[in-house]
């Protein structure tokens, strides 16, 4: 807990960030999976500090509006300097406080670089339209920001899937307040607060309140929040849907579904396998675009699952922070309890397990399921762990009704040489991300993400979508001089 060049740890150990550094009302230890020891102690908020935090939002909202767009776009660019500065500091803090592995946390740092310098390109990017009108008259539709942009963001990619609402965001204009998860408060909060108090972020435009759900919803409920950006599980997205809807606030919903990975009867065993394993295992399986449900040709099924099964024999799990390890720990124990309770209970609706199904702590061993259908949460439910659910099938057809058999799904993936047939496939699959000749787990930093029914409310942010999500429009006609009505 010794303060570093970037993480002063002192900052938040017993504070929220709103309006600077203030005491909060009280404070919790973070906890490290892989190790159960202390890492940071940071201040909670408490429901009755979001409304204070969203009213200086919305203060210091015009006037940040108001900024010249270079002078903005520079605070993005000296963000991404700093970040690219502390590169080794920060990834090895974000593989620790998150349970992955090192790759992971280096991956979190390089996209939040690059969300950055995005951001700082939003700024100079044209704003508006000129619309057709009469003569004598200026018409313009101008994209404007909403004002205050809550954010509730996940412990699995806290500082990535934070930064990519947040960068955006701020770069339009807007102030925002961010509600990181309680389990990952540094990288999906303190961390950011930091960041742009150095880049020089001016004061009340960002806070920070960690805390749980009666934090969230109050965010959701606050009048002078416009927007509220949610990142985690359908049944909490559920819960803010409903409360927003009561106060007629726009809402971005991200909750992930089961994801289809579809392999087709020509594909390599070894390459399908090798996709299967990181889509499927990559992290823990806490990704949302995770290869939840793995769809496999029946005359490939025993290769595949043959290659998988050696995989999860040999793949080692331990501290991602400490050693060369492919799999970390899950968060903690509640999504421990969760995962097996998930594996126990498929393997007694009659899926088969080939391999894992243990674990040591929260160290979850890398897990193949055979024979899963329907009526087993491996196929009705987004498992969050590292869990492959294989489903055979016969024919493109009955893949396609399968893979689309489901609640909503953010991603897809089709495996074949065939590239035409692959497409035709893919272009039926009910998913708001779709890969030919790779896994479900992509993400670019530019394109549209989201997807339909249960991944969200079908809207997508990232590349040209932010526009769309964190700008409203304006109409203006102007005209050179005032004249008479009828009456």
């Amino acid at each position: 807990m010794n303060d570093t060049t970037f993480l002063q740890h002192s900052l938040w150990a017993h504070s929220v960030f709103s309006g600077g550094w203030r005491a909060a009302s009280t404070s919790a230890c973070v906890i490290e999976p892989a190790t159960g020891a202390e890492l940071t102690r940071v201040g909670l908020a408490v429901a009755h500090d979001v409304a204070g935090a969203a009213r200086a939002a919305r203060a210091a909202q015009p006037a940040w509006r108001d900024m010249a767009p270079r002078e903005r776009a520079t605070i993005f660019l000296r963000a991404a300097d700093i970040l690219q500065s502390h590169f080794d500091e920060l990834a090895r803090y974000v593989t620790r406080e998150t349970g992955g592995i090192l790759p992971k946390g280096q991956h979190e740092l390089r996209e939040a670089i690059a969300f950055c310098r995005i951001a700082a390109s939003l700024p100079m990017q044209a704003q508006g339209q000129v619309l057709p009108s009469v003569p004598g008259r200026l018409s313009l539709a101008q994209r404007v920001p909403l004002g205050v942009v809550g954010v509730i963001s996940p412990f699995n990619f806290p500082l990535i899937l934070t930064l990519r609402v947040v960068a955006p965001a701020l770069a339009m204009g807007n102030a925002v307040v961010i509600k990181p998860d309680p389990r990952t408060p540094v990288s999906g909060g303190y961390l950011l607060a930091r960041l742009f108090e150095l880049a020089g972020l001016p004061e009340g435009v960002l806070h920070v309140l960690p805390g749980g759900a009666e934090v969230g919803e109050a965010l959701v409920v606050d009048p002078a929040v416009a927007l509220i950006s949610f990142t985690g599980s359908a049944a909490v997205g559920r819960r803010i849907g409903e409360l927003a809807g009561r106060h007629l606030k726009k809402l971005s919903l991200e909750l992930g579904g089961s994801n289809s990975l579809i392999v087709l009867d020509d594909a390599d065993p070894d390459v399908a396998s090798s996709n299967i394993a990181w889509g499927a295992w990559l992290h823990q399986g806490q990704i949302c675009m995770a290869s939840n449900r793995v769809l496999v040709h029946a005359s490939l099924m025993d290769a595949v699952a043959q290659r998988l099964v050696a995989k999860a024999t040999h793949l080692p799990v331990g501290d991602g922070a400490a050693g060369q390890v492919a799999l970390g720990p899950l968060i903690d124990k509640r999504q421990l309890e969760r995962v097996h309770a998930s594996v126990q209970a498929s393997v007694a609706a009659g899926a088969r397990l080939l391999a894992g199904g243990g674990h040591d702590g929260l160290f979850y061993q890398p897990t193949v399921l055979g024979g899963v259908g329907p009526g087993m949460p491996g196929y009705d439910e987004e498992t969050f762990g590292p869990v492959v659910n294989l489903i055979a099938f016969d024919s493109d057809e009955q893949a396609v009704r399968i893979a689309n058999d489901s609640r909503g799904g953010l991603a897809a993936a089709v495996i074949s040489p065939s590239v035409g047939r692959a497409m035709r496939l893919a272009r039926q699959l009910e998913a708001g991300m779709v890969h030919v000749n790779d896994q479900t787990v992509n993400d670019d930093a530019v394109n549209p993400f989201g997807g339909p029914g249960v991944a969200g409310n079908g809207a997508s942010h990232g590349g040209p979508a932010d526009w769309e999500v964190f700008t409203t429009w304006k109409w203006f006609t102007v005209k050179e001089s005032a004249t008479p009505y009828p009456f």
